[in-house]
């Protein structure tokens, strides 16, 4: 298996004047890409990253950011990518917990970027991407570095290419540990199952690509096949239209809301999505009203897949061109194997409901410095998804549950202790609850069932405001629920099941009573 390092200059040997980066009028191709990366690389060497080091990145969909990317992975240190909608707390703690030397961030989170520094105190430099930054390298200045380009020795089945910090239901962001292996195998899979075409292809990218998804899918596997990636920066529905019809863009990526936006646009704006071969749908279900009126306004075919962060995040996705199962996340991609188990890790015959279990080249090394919690999660060879589904006798995969309590907003993790935490922050608040609900725009929104002291006519708009100082957009509950007192059980602990079965029944979901 080659490392990643050695994908990318196959990549810029075979496709030298291809493009890999289209942004409006400009052009990047694969052989300016690679020497433009092997710069930074040589600066980052000269400021002492050795192989190993972890270095964080915090910034939006750029060039830029797929330079940063690609250099750090050149130095043979590790890529920390910062998730945008966390606070300020969390992103000094992923980089904290990763022992990071440094950080690589766009010039507009400045303010962000020093709040995290005075935390996060391990850091021994920063460099500014787009613009000057008062104590902080200059990325352009990287780029003009005249230092010897490094050539780390990578063992591309042990050492790390990547930690990508991902919620769960308790505690804080654990790091995925992912291989120089783990993302080669995976573009090689999404390449084959996606049936890109080598030095053809070209992918529009508005989903963030500090995320798991658009990174190996939309950024590595394009600059390791010749082909091209246009990074959109916000989702816009107009933009990004414009953008697929400017950069005749073959592939499009996104969640389904990004999909029941869209539909919004005005039917004479249809065409500028024609030179689409495909679309991708991913991190939630996609409602299947949303595939239908898609693929009928537009003339363009959505497949759904799936994939958690540990797994590069690549497991499956219903095959292009093949029979299509609205509803399921499709096939295994090729090199990656799936069944269905239960509690005890036996095998479940089709149509029966367990735990999603997965294995292949694609499957993190475990968790960065959680030993524990990586055994937790395996089975031998086997990673445990904490994903409830099922296969059908034709071999697709549908997912039915989360395991946990996992929130996925927009096909971001959201786990209910944090918001939780902060919930109790508030002055007043006795007892606070988050569950998910169902959403067709977002997949699912979190809910705060709440307590307190004094249940006031602007209780719920102060809530609101009280979240937004301490959590991500995508964290903040979308609805809060005051209650006189939360459902318990005779231990005293809080019984969620009963608050969904609440929202189910105030939604006019049908319960079935025995």
């Amino acid at each position: 298996m080659p490392t990643l390092i050695e994908a990318f200059r196959e990549s810029a040997r075979q496709f030298p004047d291809r493009a890999a980066i289209l942004t409006g009028s400009h052009r990047l191709d694969h052989q300016s890409f690679g020497a433009l990366s092997d710069r930074v690389a040589a600066g980052l060497a000269d400021q002492g990253i050795q192989k190993g080091d972890r270095v964080g990145l915090y910034g939006f969909n750029s060039p830029e950011f797929a330079i940063a990317y690609a250099d750090i992975v050149k130095a043979g240190a590790v890529v920390v990518p910062i998730n945008l909608l966390i606070n300020t707390e969390e992103a000094a703690y992923v980089l904290s917990d990763a022992g990071a030397r440094g950080l690589i961030f766009h010039h507009v989170l400045a303010e962000q970027t020093a709040r995290v520094r005075r935390t996060a105190s391990r850091l021994e430099f920063t460099v500014a991407m787009g613009g000057a930054v008062d104590g902080a390298l200059s990325f352009e200045d990287l780029v003009k570095s005249e230092a010897r380009v490094p050539e780390p020795n990578i063992d591309p089945q042990e050492d790390l290419a990547v930690i990508l910090y991902t919620s769960g239901t308790t505690g804080f962001p654990k790091g995925a540990m992912l291989t120089h292996a783990n993302l080669v195998a995976n573009t090689k899979s999404v390449r084959e199952a996606m049936q890109w075409r080598p030095g053809e292809d070209v992918v529009l990218v508005v989903l963030p690509m500090f995320h798991a998804f658009a990174a190996t899918v939309g950024m590595l596997t394009p600059l390791t096949n010749g082909c091209a990636f246009v990074p959109v920066p916000r989702f816009e529905p107009e933009l990004v239209a414009e953008a697929i019809h400017a950069t005749r863009a073959t592939i499009f990526l996104g969640v389904p809301s990004m999909y029941s936006v869209l539909l919004r646009l005005k039917n004479e704006r249809a065409p500028l999505l024609s030179s689409l071969r495909f679309c991708v749908s991913g991190g939630a279900a996609l409602p299947a009203d949303v595939l239908h009126r898609f693929e009928a306004k537009f003339g363009v075919r959505i497949y759904e897949g799936d994939g958690p962060t540990e797994c590069s995040p690549v497991t499956c996705v219903n095959p292009i061109g093949g029979l299509v199962k609205p509803g399921t996340v499709g096939l295994p991609v090729p090199g990656v194997a799936m069944k269905i188990v239960d509690d005890e890790g036996r095998e479940l015959p089709d149509g029966e409901v367990g735990e999603i279990a997965v294995c292949g080249a694609n499957v993190m090394k475990g968790y960065w410095n959680r030993p524990e919690e990586t055994a937790e999660v395996f089975r031998g060879e086997w990673f445990l998804t904490g994903d409830l589904g099922t296969r059908d006798e034709d071999g697709y995969f549908s997912i039915v549950d989360r395991k946990k309590d996992l929130i996925i907003v927009n096909g971001m993790n959201v786990y209910p202790r944090m918001i939780e935490e902060v919930l109790y922050r508030y002055e007043g608040l006795r007892e606070a609850a988050v569950i998910g609900e169902p959403s067709d725009l977002h997949g699912e929104i979190p809910v705060a069932y709440v307590v307190l002291d004094e249940a006031k006519p602007a209780a719920e708009a102060a809530l609101r405001a009280h979240c937004r100082r301490h959590l991500g957009r995508h964290q903040i509950p979308r609805k809060f629920v005051l209650l006189a007192e939360l459902p318990k059980n005779a231990a005293g602990k809080i019984l969620k099941r009963q608050l969904r079965k609440r929202g189910e029944i105030e939604r006019g979901v049908k319960i079935d009573t025995p």
